[in-house]
């Protein structure tokens, strides 16, 4: 039995001294050199950071619901929009027990790399990030900065690598509602992710040593966008924007757009920008002013969001807001340290953006949550983000080596002032495409070309 004395108050002393001194996670032991030894995060921290009943002191435990009504037991775990939609607009949230197992936060070859390489990335003297530091020498694959002690290194975990696989096609439903609670549009979108650079396969692909990633955003439905398309072509040096082609059918050309304007719909109707994606839908290096502001436990979604065997597409119930349709059915856990830090849109010089706060969570480095401010310093967008392991007590995907496979599962945009909202969710197929993580060696020309952009289309 572990003493007592390790309580809350223990935790946050500890918490604030490592942000004074930039030092990395964990309060018992350091994380990261413990997770390497036992695969579990339990030695890091003490129970009352690993068990939301001993947290809340036994008003909230596993299998409760968050609600209007004891929502403020909580406050200080939620982002503040998270909190107004409780507290607000009838959302609720099932809770369940924390994850310490660190092997179901990761896809089995990313978790592997991230333990081989760590300590061997290092940022040069413009910002980027190299393998042991020295210049042109591309990063070798896995989570950079798994003990991440500045806010640069937080945000270089979630741009290297998106979706942590070197090929993800995912299939999209995408439900925007209106501030009278009502679905306004739906559009079914497929996301394409190949990766470069830094992949888990040790390769460069086709030589792309200048480039980070591809990716092609195709819109399915309905048939006023159904056929439009972007492909975003990455630059493995981050002060440099993409190259970004769009294909209209209306149009019937492929035209290339300027990408610094980031913070507009896709497709009208959508509160879903280019800069959100993933959190770090920038190149890392057109943000600055990179800060760490605190590190604490935070309630998020980081497992049993997962709806396959449950709904033959993936899908999850709605609730809340004036129609029962605002939200995602979700469950959170207790996240036993997150990793709160700021950046300023730098590299824009109209944004409508002034600031954004992201909690990163320090067992593996995904966004659990951010929240940007509008010029004014007025809240303005909240991005929530769900991860987790493809498995659950109905079925489960495998990966080629037959671990259970790890992705996002839902994700919401919500535009506070105008009180209009995006659910997304990862799906099983829609319009003929699938959700996978392998590449047969097609991909490529079949969607991350211009000439690919332009069939997509027709």
């Amino acid at each position: 039995m572990r003493i007592r004395k390790y309580d809350f108050d223990y935790s946050r002393r500890v918490f604030m001294d490592k942000v004074a001194k930039g030092a990395a996670g964990g309060v018992l032991a350091p994380l990261w050199p413990t997770v390497g030894h036992s695969g579990e995060v339990t030695k890091a921290y003490p129970d009352e950071l690993l068990s939301i009943e001993m947290y809340t002191k036994g008003k909230i435990k596993p299998g409760d619901f968050i609600t209007a009504a004891n929502v403020d037991v909580v406050k200080d775990l939620l982002d503040p929009i998270c909190y107004k939609q409780i507290k607000e607009m009838n959302r609720r949230i099932k809770i369940k027990e924390s994850i310490k197992d660190i092997s179901k936060m990761f896809n089995h070859r990313y978790l592997e790399l991230t333990l081989k390489n760590a300590g061997r990335a290092k940022f040069s003297s413009d910002g980027n990030l190299w393998t042991d530091g020295k210049e042109g020498d591309i990063w070798i694959g896995g989570m950079p900065f798994p003990d991440a002690k500045t806010a640069q290194e937080a945000c270089c975990n979630i741009s290297t690598s998106w979706g942590r696989h070197d090929y993800s096609q995912y299939v999209i439903p995408c439900w925007s509602v209106g501030p009278d609670g009502e679905q306004a549009y739906f559009h079914n979108l497929i996301w394409f992710e190949l990766q470069t650079t830094g992949r888990n396969d040790g390769n460069i692909f086709k030589g792309f040593k200048d480039k980070l990633r591809l990716n092609t955003a195709l819109f399915t439905g309905p048939n006023d966008v159904k056929g439009s398309s972007f492909l975003s072509v990455w630059y493995y040096d981050q002060r440099k924007f993409p190259d970004l082609y769009g294909y209209f059918p209306a149009f019937k050309r492929v035209r290339q757009f300027p990408t610094n304007q980031r913070f507009e719909p896709l497709v009208p109707g959508m509160a879903l920008h280019l800069t959100d994606a993933w959190g770090a839908g920038d190149p890392m290096l057109t943000w600055g002013n990179f800060k760490i502001v605190e590190r604490k436990p935070m309630l998020g979604p980081c497992a049993d969001n997962w709806y396959a065997g449950h709904h033959p597409n993936w899908y999850a119930p709605f609730h809340g807001g004036p129609k029962g349709k605002t939200f995602f059915d979700k469950t959170f856990e207790l996240i036993p340290e997150c990793i709160v830090w700021d950046s300023e849109p730098t590299g824009f010089a109209r944004a409508p953006v002034g600031r954004r706060r992201t909690w990163s969570d320090a067992r593996n480095g995904t966004m659990v949550t951010q929240v940007t401010y509008d010029r004014r310093g007025e809240l303005y967008k909240q991005i929530e983000f769900g991860t987790g392991q493809m498995k659950n007590d109905k079925t489960e995907i495998l990966d080629a080596e037959g671990y259970p496979d790890w992705s996002w599962h839902t994700a919401q945009f919500h535009d506070i002032q105008s009180n209009r909202i995006t659910l997304i969710r990862h799906a099983r197929e829609a319009d003929g495409y699938k959700s996978l993580f392998i590449d047969d060696g097609s991909a490529y020309d079949k969607f991350m070309t211009t000439s690919a952009v332009a069939r997509l289309g027709q």
